[in-house]
Order: structure tokens, then C-alpha cells, then sequence
């Protein structure tokens, strides 16, 4: 079961929770709550765990990439060297080190775009997925403060004896 799946079953608790009449308000299983949160917040480092598996494979998407780009570049440099030796090429040498560095810098750079591009959709995915969980516990709190609030209105002039009067 998923992050998702958790969260669809604690909104559908609070939505068929039994309201209260003229209010905002629901009664809801306080057990059953807190087994869906807790469970909730089990299943939160398996989601922590796929992200930062994410963050390591581009780092080393990257590394990989910069390593290629240098041995590119290395292999320009050698290749040059042994070019400036003849005279003749020597201005050929020069061009074709430009293009083999311009090409290694260009794939590098288109590397990095699509790494970054993939690590950002996912990150965007998971940050979707922590704000609905934040926003789930958050209407849980309010749920429960709401209660709570219904709570100490009942017991109001019970130390007296009074009945509280009801004000609209």
C-alpha cells in the first residue's frame, strides 16, 4: 500500500464521519484515525528512501557525464598535440580540438538538462505527495482541535449545576 492509498482511506473516514448537527463538525473514530496516521507515517520513509535514491543516481548521472566529457577533452588535447607536430594540419588541429570540445561541452550540458529535468519531475511528484499528506494531517489537527473545542463547550456549567445557554 502507498502514501496515496493511506491518504484516500483517512479522507474517506472523514468524509462519511457522522456529522454534527448545524456544524462543520464530525465525529470520527479517534483509534482508527491515529491507525491510519501511524501507518501513514510508516510508509512516509520508503517515499524519503525513493527520493534520495533519486538524488544519488542523477549525482551519478552527472559525475559519469563529467567524467565521459573530460576523457573527451583529454583525448582532444592528445590528439592536437600530435597534429601540432605537422605543420601542414596545424590549423586543421586547432578547428577539430573546437569542435571535439565544443561537442563534449554540448552533450555534457544536454546531459545535466535531462538529468536535472527527470530529478525534477520526480522531486515535484514526491512534493506533491508530502504536501497532500501535510495537508491531510493538518485537517486531521483541525478535525481533532474542533473537537476538542465541542468537548469543553459540553461541560460548560456543569461545576454549577447551570445549563450553558445556547447563543446563536
Amino acid at each position: 500500500m502507498d502514501v496515496h492509498e493511506k491518504l484516500d482511506e483517512v479522507t474517506a473516514l472523514v468524509e462519511t464521519a457522522r456529522a454534527m448537527p448545524m456544524s462543520a463538525s464530525c465525529i470520527v473514530n479517534r483509534a482508527e484515525v491515529i491507525t491510519l496516521l501511524e501507518e501513514l507515517r510508516a510508509l512516509l520513509p520508503e517515499e524519503f528512501d525513493l527520493a534520495e535514491q533519486l538524488l544519488a543516481g542523477r549525482d551519478q548521472v552527472v559525475a559519469e557525464g563529467r567524467d565521459e566529457a573530460d576523457q573527451i577533452i583529454a583525448a582532444a588535447h592528445e590528439e592536437r598535440m600530435r597534429l601540432v607536430s605537422e605543420t601542414e594540419i596545424f590549423a586543421q588541429a586547432q578547428l577539430e580540438a573546437s569542435r571535439i570540445r565544443g561537442e563534449a561541452e554540448d552533450d555534457a550540458e544536454s546531459m545535466r538538462q535531462q538529468v536535472d529535468a527527470y530529478v525534477d519531475g520526480k522531486l515535484a511528484t514526491f512534493e506533491i505527495t508530502l504536501n497532500k499528506t501535510l495537508a491531510a494531517v493538518h485537517r486531521g489537527r483541525d478535525k481533532l482541535r474542533g473537537r476538542g473545542e465541542m468537548d469543553s463547550l459540553g461541560t460548560l456549567g456543569t461545576e454549577t449545576g447551570e445549563i450553558p445557554a445556547i447563543r446563536d
